[in-house]
């Protein structure tokens, strides 16, 4: 009997109302390229990672804080300056937590995270 091989990560997609505008808020923030633009999903490569924003009819975002969704944890040696930059590419600054680290709110309303934790594994 042949092992199965593990499944392997290959993208983290996004719903949302315009997947441009969400691809190209991540791919600004981030750094990266557009890999593909459809109609109903737009791919970026950004270091670590493929994000995919993809069109949903009737999108309703999360509600933050309270509902139990999956997130962003994003790193930086500046965490207000890319706060800052990220507010200025259309992200919004919804109640704090925690002052360790920051929480945005992406173009079509999921939360992420600006953190200065990072794994060791990751480094």
């Amino acid at each position: 009997m042949t092992a199965i091989r593990p499944a392997r990560l290959v993208a983290i997609s996004l719903d949302c109302p315009d997947p441009q505008r969400l691809a190209d808020f991540y791919r600004e923030l981030l750094g990266g390229r557009q890999l593909w633009a459809k109609e109903f999903s737009v791919g970026i490569e950004v270091p670590g990672a493929v994000l995919v924003a993809q069109r949903v009819q009737d999108y309703l975002a999360p509600a933050w804080p309270g509902t139990s969704i999956v997130h962003l944890d994003l790193t930086a040696d500046d965490l207000d300056g890319v706060a800052e930059r990220a507010v200025a590419l259309g992200a919004t600054v919804p109640e704090q937590p925690d002052a360790r680290w920051r929480v945005l709110l992406d173009p079509a309303g999921h939360p992420f995270c600006l953190t200065p934790f990072v794994p060791e594994s990751v480094g």
